[in-house]
């Protein structure tokens, strides 16, 4: 994989159902989701302007499971709302072992000595949620959830500074490309978001009734009201140590000795909402919490303030 200076085009429609001859949702998406895909090693090489990393993978093994992330009668690991004209799939993959390594290019703006970058992790695995349209397969929103169970990682001084360096080489083209998405997708997730919204029931436009109540309640319960991101670590113990070598040959003729750092982080979670929009509700949230409410009136203040001034000019 490389890095691009400018976001490439939207897929476009899915290719297996153009390559079954179909434009909506059907029996050759269905066989393909119904797969368990085992891979005994997998690597994957990202190559960018100020550093080349590396991922490697063993025993990955990839698979549908039911809304409970339970592996079951593949008809239970999909709902179809045919009203809303939407589905809702879920997916896991877990892994064995996971090595990740990164160091600077020849020709990046790092410095002449740099320490290579390197993270090991046991068991791990990510869950997958995504909704389609039916009609053309479509994504309106997905779910990404990255669970690591306990996770040591020991770096030095210089791996950390070369660590911030390779993430903000990489921020200028993560920026664009949640620009470009952004810019696509702002009708199919406001929809997305007016369904779930308390006391903001909209007819979808198949013209759904009261009465299809049991698909429609259990497709609620499991719907991804907009799309998100997250990461949870069970236990993460995080050695920061100097970097003795790099020091100056004067201090340690004075016996002026490096540190070291110890953080322990437990249950430690970031979600990431890159669609959600100031003023709106918070309620669908992962980690929701009243004290949100508060959240919520500040920014809804902010947004009709901004508004004003907008509407003055």
């Amino acid at each position: 994989m490389r890095t691009c200076e400018e976001p490439r085009p939207p897929n476009g429609q899915s290719p297996i159902a153009l390559a079954a001859g179909q434009s909506e949702y059907g029996f050759a998406e269905k066989v393909v989701e119904g797969m368990f895909i085992v891979v005994n090693s997998i690597t994957i090489k990202i190559h960018s302007k100020a550093f080349h990393a590396s991922f490697e993978l063993w025993q990955l093994q990839g698979y549908s499971v039911n809304p409970n992330w339970q592996q079951s009668d593949l008809r239970l690991t999909r709902i179809t709302d045919p009203q809303r004209g939407e589905v809702l799939t879920f997916k896991e993959l877990t892994w064995q072992t996971l090595r990740i390594e990164a160091d600077a290019t020849d020709n990046g703006d790092q410095d002449p000595i740099t320490t290579p970058l390197r993270l090991i992790t046991n068991q791990g695995r990510i869950q997958i949620s995504l909704k389609r349209r039916t009609k053309d397969c479509n994504v309106v929103a997905s779910k990404l959830m990255f669970l690591l169970d306990d996770l040591l990682w020991v770096l030095t001084d210089s791996q950390l500074k070369a660590m911030m360096k390779y993430a903000e080489s990489l921020s200028e083209a993560m920026e664009k490309s949640a620009q470009q998405r952004k810019s696509l997708a702002p009708e199919s997730v406001q929809v997305s978001l007016d369904v779930g919204l308390p006391g903001k029931r909209t007819l979808s436009p198949f013209g759904a009734s009261p009465n299809a109540s049991s698909i429609g309640q259990y497709f609620d319960k499991h719907d991804m009201k907009e799309s998100s991101y997250h990461l949870l670590i069970s236990r993460l113990d995080l050695h920061i140590c100097d970097d003795s070598h790099t020091r100056e040959s004067g201090a340690l003729k004075h016996g002026m000795l490096g540190g070291a750092i110890q953080l322990t982080f437990r249950r430690m979670a970031f979600d990431y909402y890159p669609f959600h929009r100031a003023g709106d509700a918070c309620k669908h949230w992962v980690r929701y919490s009243e004290a949100m409410e508060t959240r919520g009136q500040w920014a809804k203040k902010l947004v009709s303030e901004f508004q004003s001034k907008m509407e003055k000019l």
